[in-house]
């Protein structure tokens, strides 16, 4: 598996309650274009609309040798899911709120470009803060030799 290109800031400002594989559907001067690394996900989500997922606000460079052959680089790309699955999503970003936020994209082992979504919630500011507080602790746990964050001991005399 060669991850093409990941999406740094999902992990952060959003919570991730599931994971999932999708195909995508490309065209040639797109997968020289991935194969080559030019991709961005940083605004891109997934929206269902009219019993299809598409991979929106994902930019891919054009082809420098594509010419005429190149496509629109913010073009809606439609992903590859099973129909029970695609139900499943539709229910759970309508109904209860969540969003499907492209991870990353990456060829298989058989050469096939998959993007690795995750159905999640957007974070708030302070979820973001304490999560920072957390992990800076469990840093200042680690680099002192102990593996969690003990209370403090009052001494009485």
């Amino acid at each position: 598996m060669k991850a093409v290109a990941t999406n740094r800031k999902a992990l952060r400002n959003y919570e991730i309650f599931e994971k999932l594989e999708a195909g995508i559907e490309l065209f040639g001067t797109e997968v020289k274009s991935l194969r080559g690394g030019s991709v961005s996900l940083d605004e891109g989500y997934a929206a269902v609309d009219g019993g299809e997922v598409f991979l929106v606000g994902v930019t891919v460079a054009p082809y420098a040798q594509g010419n005429i052959f190149n496509r629109d680089p913010r073009r809606r790309r439609r992903l590859l899911l099973h129909r029970d699955e695609i139900r499943r999503l539709f229910g759970r970003t309508t109904l209860r709120g969540y969003t499907l936020i492209p991870l990353s994209i990456y060829f298989n082992d058989r050469g096939i470009a998959k993007v690795e979504l995750a159905l999640c919630r957007g974070r708030k500011q302070y979820d973001r803060r304490e999560e920072l507080r957390q992990k800076a602790a469990d840093r200042d746990a680690r680099s002192h030799g102990r593996d969690t964050v003990r209370p403090e001991r009052s001494r009485v005399r």
